[in-house]
Order: structure tokens, then C-alpha cells, then sequence
């Protein structure tokens, strides 16, 4: 490992945010994960999460469909919504799923420096009503067009990059938001990748 490549591994995980997460429900189009996981490389993110009931599994991606964002990007996965929000909640996160009803809240309209998750749902279903009812508020990404829907790779990018813009503002990639020892073991980890 080159000293250059250590160092660039360790600017990228200084700005690394524990706190904004994506949650995946049921997402199984290996490209869209593909796609949500750059973007969350791509803006910080630390990891993300899989809820599945058994019926699917989480995608398998390649190093060509993920662009190799995969491997700097944690996943965890659970079997359903209680313990997904469950380790969420106990971690301090707002959970606000992507839901089109007459009480979801504007994307701009939430304060995305707080912890948050961000749930997404499959490509047919959406997000599940369980998920939308346990979350603390369900969001939609304003539109103006026909089709009041966006693919979720594309809204999940567009939702996550008004975190980073919020985030920014905030000096939030300031400085790290892991502790010394968690840096030490993710850059250990991610030398050896």
C-alpha cells in the first residue's frame, strides 16, 4: 500500500457520518443497490442496512456494478422492520421513509444533520405500510412533472445529497464523527482491501 493511498483512505474516512444512514426494504435490482451504495459512498455514508423477510436476499453485486463503492460501504441486514428500526432507534436516528400520502413532509422540510435513516422500499412495492407507519415521518421528493415518482436509485441520490448540502453547511465533514478507535480499525481494514 502506497503512503499516498493511506492517506487518501484516511481523509475519506474522517468525513465518514455515522449519523445518516440508508435503509434498503425488499430493494432487490442489484443495479439500483449498485447505484444507492456510490451514492452513499460518494456523500460519507458509513453503512447501510437490508431489511428482508426471507423472500429475498440482498442483491450480489459485482465490482463492475458497484464501481467497488461496495467495499468501503458496511451493510447490515435484518429480518424485518422491528429489529432494523430497533438498532437504528437505539442508536439515537430519526427514521423517515419515502411515501407518497397527504401528511409526508417535503424532503427540504427535514432537518437532515440530525441522525437520520433513510428507508427505502422495492422497486414495486415501495416502501411496506409497516415501515411507514413505524417510522417517525414519512418524506417525498417534491416534483413538478406527470410522474410523481422517481426510481428509487435516483431518489435515494437526491435525498441524500440535500444531507451533504445540509451537512456541509453544518461543518460537518469537519471533523471525524468516529471515535479514535473506530478509525483506527476501519483504516486497518480498508488498507488491506
Amino acid at each position: 500500500m502506497t503512503e499516498d493511498r493511506t492517506k487518501k483512505l484516511e481523509l475519506v474516512l474522517r468525513r465518514r457520518q455515522k449519523s445518516l444512514t440508508v435503509v434498503f426494504e425488499n430493494v432487490h435490482d442489484p443495479h439500483n443497490v449498485s447505484a444507492v451504495i456510490r451514492s452513499c459512498d460518494a456523500v460519507g455514508v458509513l453503512e447501510v442496512h437490508g431489511i428482508y423477510y426471507g423472500r429475498t436476499e440482498f442483491p450480489s453485486l459485482g465490482e463492475k456494478s458497484s464501481g467497488s463503492a461496495r467495499k468501503w460501504i458496511g451493510v447490515n441486514l435484518y429480518n424485518s422492520v422491528d429489529e432494523c428500526y430497533g438498532v437504528l432507534r437505539s442508536r439515537g436516528f430519526r427514521i423517515y421513509t419515502t411515501h407518497m400520502s397527504e401528511k409526508s413532509l417535503s424532503l427540504y422540510d427535514l432537518d437532515l444533520s440530525l441522525p437520520t435513516a433513510l428507508v427505502f422500499g422495492n422497486e414495486h412495492d415501495g416502501v411496506s405500510l409497516e415501515a411507514c407507519n413505524k417510522a417517525d415521518a414519512n418524506f417525498v421528493v417534491p416534483q413538478v412533472g406527470v410522474v410523481q415518482s422517481l426510481n428509487i436509485s435516483v431518489a435515494c441520490a437526491v435525498s441524500l445529497y440535500e444531507a451533504f448540502r445540509q451537512r456541509m453547511q453544518k461543518g460537518m465533514y469537519d471533523a471525524s464523527s468516529l471515535t479514535d478507535q473506530e478509525f483506527r480499525e476501519l483504516r486497518d481494514s480498508w488498507v488491506i482491501k
